[in-house]
Formats: structure tokens, C-alpha cells, sequence
């Protein structure tokens, strides 16, 4: 039996500073680059996509995403992997709706379908289908409107449930918000314009064919599988089934297939793991020769990331980054939080949760800092010399 080749945590590392463009010399050009590379910007919390591009871009101004998101829409949110929120360029956003899209709105439905038939006097698949068709027919001219003024407009997404009677943690979920969720992940409708400053949200939903001027081309749900663990792999490989059928939000089934037709080579994790690593992107390959493969290509520097940023969020298996030091980092349903890296999240400092009250920053270290010191970071952290926006 032919030895599997071999990529050290290390090594794993060095790879995450430099095509994750963290490493000071290999920036993206643009927040849509970043974006690209990236395999899409974290978006549920609205400020993410602006300091997570701001992490990989030098010189970018807070007008720039703007005019990504709003301008020229080079930029779309999009509710794709695991039911989450997503800033994906267009092409991305094409590949995200075919993969996932089918599994997300069939899931969508599933569940208001559940709850409608609680719903005295409903019929439950006839309302579903009244409410989308009025949805689509209201933004089909192009106006862009929130859900509150959907729901004003069309008596069709009335409806709501009572959850936890009785309880301290009652309340009422209204039905029309989970029908725009529906339709923006089957790729209908999108969040345009944002009602409110760049950090918090109160989307305008509209058109996708309308607020895109075309209709994205959409693949197959394989192949739009294919071509995001591709896209995945190229910046995140190599990474283990686990960590691929988490991030994709999808079944192992198809991420397997996929791979096979990906033609992936098994590489030797340290911990016992077996990873996964495109044809081409084995250490020493040719289109390695800038030297991301090797474990000490890069200095070791401070990086300073959001919430969800794409770096933390990217793997289910993250020992080879983070240690057991996961409940310092991730709260309880696997949402990471604000992060001081050094030395792409290893090494002596390694990764440190952040705090944040009022106006001021504190880091709750997950390792000893160097010099042994329990209080003050690294010198480029205290020198201010970290790159954040």
C-alpha cells in the first residue's frame, strides 16, 4: 500500500496566513477577490463582511464595499451554506444557489409547512404558495421593499405562531420572513439596499433578476458542489471530510462524489487525520513554488479578525489551529468570535478570544504570549502594528 504524503499542522498554518491573504505579503487586490478567495464573507453579523475584507485589503475604504454591495453589486448576500448569511461575487453566488439552494428552500418549506399545520383553518401548501407568488409578483418591477413593508403591502404573509406558551422564552414567529428566506435560497428574490448603516442590518428585499440585471446561471446541484469544494479546498485544503460536509452544510453523499470527481489526493494529518488536497496542491508541487507549503515561509504577525470571519469559520476539525482551546473561541452553537491571531493562529501566542465593552479591546489569551507574559500580546499587537481595519 503506497504511503500517503504528509502535511504538518505546521506547514497547515503557513498555508492559512498566505492564501487566506493574512500574510502582510500576499493581500487580495479587492473585497471582491478576498470574497472570492474566501469562498464567500460571513454576513449574518453586517459589520463582518466589512472587517474581514478590511483584514485582506490594504487601502480599502468602507465605500469601497459599499459600492460593491450596493453599486455595482459585484457583491450579493445570500443565504447559502449551513442556513447561513454570505457576501459571494456573482459566480460564487451562481454555484451557492444550484448546490445548495434545492436542500435550503425544500427545508425552508419543510418547516413552515410543520408549523402551518398547527395553524387552525390553513391550508398549508395553498398558503405557501399564495404568499410566494404575491412576494414575487410585488418585487417583480424592481421597487425594493424590508419585510415589514411586505407584510404591510400583502395580506397574503400574515400569519404567525405562538412558541413556548407558558414559558419565560414565548413569543411569536411571523410567517413572512420565512418565506423571503425561502425565496432568497432558491435564488428568486435578495437583499438589496441596506436601511441602515453599515453595521447593523434592515435589508430592502427585491428582484435577484431585477437587482443583478440577468439571471445568474445556475448549475446543476453536483456540479455546484464540485466547484465549491474545489474553490474550498484551493484556499482551505487540505481539510478532512468532516470539516467539508460542515462548512458546506451539505450530506456526506454528495461531498463524497464530489471529491471523486476532484480526483483528490488523501494526505497525512498530524493528530491521525486524513485530509484532502487537490491534484496540483501537494507541497512541492509546481504552483507551489511560492513556498505556501512549507511551515516556515511566513513571519510570524498579528492578524486581527471579526466575528465569523471565514478563517475561523472554515473548519469543523480546528486543533491544528486552535488546540483545545475551542470554548475560549466558540460559543456553545459553533459561532466563533472576534480573534487576535499570531503566527497564523499557532506558536507561542497562538489564537486569542476577544472581549469587547464599550470603546475598548480586551484579549483573553488561549496560550501564553511570548516572554511569558499573561497580559501584553506580542510587541506588533502593543506597537499597534497588527493589520486591522
Amino acid at each position: 500500500m503506497p504511503v500517503r504524503p504528509r502535511i504538518t499542522d505546521a506547514q497547515r498554518r503557513s498555508r492559512l496566513m498566505r492564501r487566506m491573504h493574512l500574510d502582510a505579503a500576499s493581500r487580495a487586490p479587492s473585497a471582491v477577490d478576498a470574497a472570492r478567495t474566501m469562498v464567500g464573507l460571513h454576513s449574518t453579523t453586517p459589520s463582518t463582511v466589512y472587517l474581514s475584507a478590511w483584514a485582506r485589503v490594504d487601502g480599502l475604504a468602507r465605500t469601497d464595499i459599499d459600492t460593491a454591495l450596493y453599486g455595482d453589486r459585484t457583491l450579493v448576500r445570500h443565504l447559502a451554506m449551513r442556513r447561513t448569511l454570505f457576501a459571494f461575487p456573482r459566480d460564487l453566488l451562481a454555484e451557492s444557489i444550484g448546490a445548495l439552494g434545492p436542500r435550503i428552500s425544500a427545508s425552508e418549506r419543510t418547516n413552515m409547512l410543520r408549523d402551518l399545520r398547527r395553524t387552525p383553518e390553513v391550508d398549508p401548501e395553498g398558503w405557501i404558495e399564495t404568499a410566494r407568488d404575491a412576494v414575487l409578483a410585488e418585487l417583480a418591477g424592481g421597487e425594493s421593499l424590508t419585510s415589514t413593508e411586505l407584510r404591510g403591502r400583502l395580506p397574503a404573509l400574515d400569519g404567525s405562531i405562538i412558541f413556548g406558551e407558558g414559558k419565560s422564552w414565548a413569543g411569536k414567529s411571523h410567517f413572512g420572513p420565512r418565506v423571503l428566506n425561502m425565496l432568497d435560497a432558491s435564488g428568486d428574490i435578495v437583499r438589496g439596499p441596506n436601511r441602515l448603516d453599515w453595521h447593523l442590518s434592515r435589508p430592502a428585499w427585491t428582484s435577484m433578476k431585477v437587482w443583478l440585471g440577468e439571471t445568474p446561471d445556475v448549475p446543476s446541484v453536483h456540479d455546484g458542489h464540485k466547484a465549491l469544494i474545489e474553490r474550498w479546498l484551493r484556499t482551505y485544503g487540505p481539510g478532512t471530510e468532516t470539516d467539508i460536509v460542515w462548512w458546506l452544510g451539505s450530506t456526506k453523499t454528495a461531498v463524497r462524489v464530489a471529491l471523486a470527481d476532484l480526483g483528490t489526493v488523501e494526505v497525512d494529518l498530524d493528530g491521525g487525520g486524513v485530509g484532502h488536497v487537490l491534484p496540483d496542491d501537494l507541497p512541492g508541487d509546481s504552483d507551489n513554488e511560492d513556498g505556501d507549503g512549507d511551515a516556515e515561509d511566513c513571519e510570524p504577525q498579528a492578524v486581527l479578525l471579526p466575528e465569523l470571519d471565514p478563517t475561523t469559520m472554515g473548519f469543523k476539525e480546528r486543533d491544528f489551529y486552535l488546540g483545545d482551546h475551542g470554548p475560549a473561541v466558540f460559543d456553545s452553537v459553533g459561532n466563533g468570535g472576534q480573534t487576535a491571531w499570531w503566527a497564523g493562529g499557532s506558536s507561542a501566542a497562538g489564537i486569542a478570544g476577544m472581549t469587547t465593552r464599550s470603546r475598548s479591546t480586551r484579549s483573553n489569551p488561549c496560550r501564553p504570549r511570548p516572554g511569558g507574559n499573561s497580559t501584553r500580546g506580542p510587541r506588533s499587537w502593543r506597537r499597534g502594528s497588527a493589520r486591522h481595519p
